[in-house]
Order: structure tokens, then sequence, then C-alpha cells
């Protein structure tokens, strides 16, 4: 069983990472991780997405259709699974997690911090403003993981999403952001894998020249995801195009907890 840290970069487009994530970039050249393409599920919005990666599941499946689906989430996910195995669950993210798998609608004063083994995120820190600054952010996530040791951790910054939605895609704000998140994440990495913790780091959904996601082409719906595994070698830059649908029961099989038979594609490892 491996301790697992999903870094979900909020409208993260796979060439703004490839291009300005120096220190990701340094681990896959070393072949300290592996990077692959990720093709991303429809419609290309948030809610359906954070779904869909916890859930493996399309939309059409999940039901949670478009940002405006508000409840819980009806489905096998990565953090209920993990509950029923036995294992500590926490998250640092936007409150729309909260709504999917904790409680809905959010109250931003009962809500906002929870420390609950009854809950499926079980030690739960969320923000309510798109703006919410991102190192802020990060350095909540580093307390959880020393204060709580959870088995499974997700870590969702909303910095990239506010810059391309205020500047657009094509703009310096956008692009020099994924600079900024990479700085963070070089920072913290280091302790986490100390830690023994898997950490892979992908996006929802990207964003176009416009300011919007929802479509279909490209630039908003490819996301990289890259794989540092503590004490083994990546595969470097692999060339692969992977389904959305796969990060579900590959994070599954890292944290060792059965792959509900819904999850139907392949894990990685």
């Amino acid at each position: 069983m491996n301790k697992v840290i999903l870094v979900l970069s909020d409208a993260l487009r796979y060439d703004a990472a490839v291009a300005g994530m120096g220190y990701l970039g340094h681990l896959v050249e070393s072949r300290l991780a592996s990077l692959y393409k990720v093709t991303g599920e429809l419609p290309s919005m948030s809610r359906p997405m954070y779904e869909t990666i916890h859930t493996g599941l399309p939309v059409s499946q999940h039901g949670v259709v478009s940002n405006l689906v508000v409840r819980r989430s009806t489905q096998p996910s990565i953090f209920q699974l993990a509950v029923q195995a036995g294992l500590v669950t926490a998250a640092a993210a936007y409150y729309w997690f909260s709504e999917l798998y904790n409680r809905a609608p959010f109250n931003p004063i009962d809500d906002r911090e929870v420390d609950d083994p009854a809950l499926l995120i079980q030690h739960g820190r969320f923000y309510t403003r798109d703006e919410y600054p991102d190192p802020e952010l990060f350095h909540t996530a580093a307390m959880l993981v020393r204060k709580f040791h959870p088995d499974y951790l997700l870590v969702h910054p909303m910095g990239m999403d506010y810059m391309g939605e205020t500047y657009g895609a094509d703009s310096s704000e956008y692009r020099n952001h994924a600079i900024h998140q990479d700085v963070m994440l070089a920072t913290i990495l280091q302790e986490w894998l100390a830690l023994e913790y898997t950490v892979l780091v992908t996006g929802d959904h990207g964003i176009n020249a416009d300011k919007i996601h929802g479509g279909t082409t490209p630039e908003v719906r490819e996301v990289p995801l890259y794989l540092i595994r503590p004490g083994i070698s990546g595969k470097g830059d692999t060339g692969e195009v992977l389904s959305m649908l796969q990060i579900a029961p590959t994070i599954c099989r890292l944290l060792g907890v059965p792959v509900p038979e819904a999850m139907k594609a392949a894990p990685l490892v």
C-alpha cells in the first residue's frame, strides 16, 4: 500500500504545464517522474470532472453533468473506498468537494474545517473564493500531512483557473502562474516524497484564449499527469495519451484498495 497525494490544479493545460513547470520538467527529464497527456472527459467543467476523476466514470454515468448539480456523489469514489478500507483521508480544496463527498449544500461556517472520522473527507479544509491564494492552499495541505498523516490527500489550488478566466490562456498572467505553482510544488514535494507519498499532479480541464472552458477543443480538454513515486524510477516523457477515467483506478491501486467493477479503465500501475 502507498500513501497518495493528488495535486489537482484547476484549469492546468497540458501545454502550460510542460512549458512553465520547470521543476516537474526536471523530474521528468531525469526519469524521476513519468509524464502523460490526459484527454479530459466532457463537458470540460469543474464539478463534473471532480467527480469523474474521483469515480472513474463519465458524466452520463455519475450524473454530475454541470456545475449546477449540487448534491453528494452517489457513486463509489476514492474517498469512500479509502474510508471503507480503514484509511485516513484529507483535502485542502474548493468547497465543491465538500458538497460532493461530505455534505451538501456547503455551510461556510460548519463545513469550512472538519475533522470527523465519519465523513468521507475526514480532515477537510475548504475555501469558497476562486481567488483564494495558492500559497495559503499549499501551506494548508502541508499542515494536513504533518498533523494527520493521511493515506489519501487531495490538494486543489484554484490559481490557474482564476488567472485563465480573468486574463485568458494566452496571457502572461496565466502562463506565469504555472511557474509559480511549480515553485510551490518544488519546495514541498521533497518532504512529501521523503514521507513516502506517491504524488500525482494533473488538471481537471484546460482553458482557452476567450477565458472559458466547457467545450470540446484540445485547449480545454488536454491536461498533464505527472506521476512521481518515491524510490521508483519514472518513465520520463512517455508520449502516451491517457483517458481521465484511468486516474481513479490508478489511485485505488496505489492505495491498495479494491478497484470497483464500475471503474472499467485500466490503471497505470
